[in-house]
């Protein structure tokens, strides 16, 4: 029977049968592994710790060249900075399809240098090539690289019970902000041209980098924070779901308190998909101490990120607890995100529509 997933990443069971056993050589230089959940894997260098991160470098033409290649970085950056450490080094490669013209190779190109200008990034190595059978929106890899002092970074196994978690800006954002930017005509028809407008802005909320900073800026470890994951595939369930894992820990946590970008729900609703649920690159889910969880707060509104305290971490043994209009119930991982199947039906229906004009 074919366990693996039909689109999107693989299931915490695949990953700890199939991968998870296999991973190489070992080294006590390895601070923080692989594990499902975790983005980012930590090891010693020198005196120092390094961060590393990998991901498809993704392109998605519809988007407009620099708002595709501006993704591309951010998806990378958001999971690299979830440990803390500012990234440094990126090392990229393009497999890039034929049909790719050298002008839009040029707009992609400067868009992803402008934007690791901005983040203090500087590219290091790399491959550039076309290809037959290559196609977008996958069109290779990169890994990214961040540089820290070794008590600065954090990971789930740094969490406790009683650690408070504060989520940003609120579900589906990214789901929302691709919706918006792919069917524009199809969002103003149904909610108006003024919410299709506001709609399209939620894209460049599509990363955690801000977020992730700001909040460590107030302290780490035994003085603020002490985990972070952004909530990609599967969405804020999926990832509350994977740092308590991660961390070793139960979790409660209180629908109502997330805060609710504007436009997600109606978006989601519109679409036919959980927002909750929902792949949602832009919201970060910290742990952190409850002395400190309110300074967090704080520094995220000042640079008018909006955030809540939903929740805290709890010992193992309570589980995984949701509650719901004041009724408590199971927190489960979604496992198949139901965005992508309604992408391609949006798609789909969206190509039917344009070629019946």
């Amino acid at each position: 029977m074919n366990e693996l997933p039909e689109i999107g990443k693989i299931s915490p069971k695949i990953f700890a049968e199939l991968i998870f056993p296999r991973l190489g050589v070992k080294s006590e230089k390895v601070l923080v592994g692989p594990q499902h959940g975790v983005d980012v894997g930590i090891v010693e260098i020198g005196n120092k710790a390094a961060s590393f991160t990998c991901d498809p470098v993704f392109i998605v033409p519809e988007y407009g060249w620099e708002r595709a290649a501006w993704f591309a970085i951010h998806i990378i950056a958001s999971d690299s900075v979830t440990c803390g450490l500012k990234p440094k080094f990126l090392s990229i490669d393009l497999n890039l399809p034929m049909e790719m013209t050298r002008e839009q190779l040029m707009t992609m190109w400067d868009t992803m240098h402008r934007e690791c200008e901005s983040l203090g990034v500087s590219i290091i190595c790399g491959h550039t090539a076309r290809y037959e059978n290559c196609h977008y929106p996958m069109v290779g890899g990169a890994t990214l690289v961040g540089i820290g002092e070794k008590d600065e970074y954090v990971t789930p196994k740094i969490a406790r019970a009683g650690d408070k978690i504060i989520i940003t800006k609120g579900p589906a954002i990214e789901a929302t902000g691709i919706f918006a930017t792919m069917f524009p005509k199809l969002i103003e028809a149904e909610f108006g041209r003024e919410f299709s407008q506001r709609a399209q802005q939620i894209f460049y909320q599509m990363s955690v980098v801000e977020d992730a900073m700001t909040a460590v800026s107030v302290g780490v470890r035994n003085n603020g924070v002490t985990a972070m994951h952004d909530a990609t595939e599967c969405g804020i369930w999926g990832g509350l779901y994977e740092i308590a894992q991660a961390a070793n820990l139960g979790v409660e946590v209180e629908m109502e308190s997330i805060v609710v970008e504007d436009c997600a729900k109606e978006i989601c609703s519109y679409f036919g998909i959980d927002p909750y649920a929902s792949i949602s690159e832009g919201t970060l889910i910290i742990s952190c101490k409850e002395h400190k969880a309110q300074d967090i707060l704080k520094a995220l509104r000042q640079k008018g990120i909006k955030s809540s305290i939903v929740g805290e971490f709890t010992e193992p043994e309570k589980g995984m607890v949701l509650i719901r209009e004041g009724r408590e119930g199971k927190l489960e991982h979604p496992v198949v995100d139901p965005f992508w199947r309604a992408f391609y039906t949006a798609l789909k229906k969206y190509a039917t529509l344009k070629a019946s004009r």
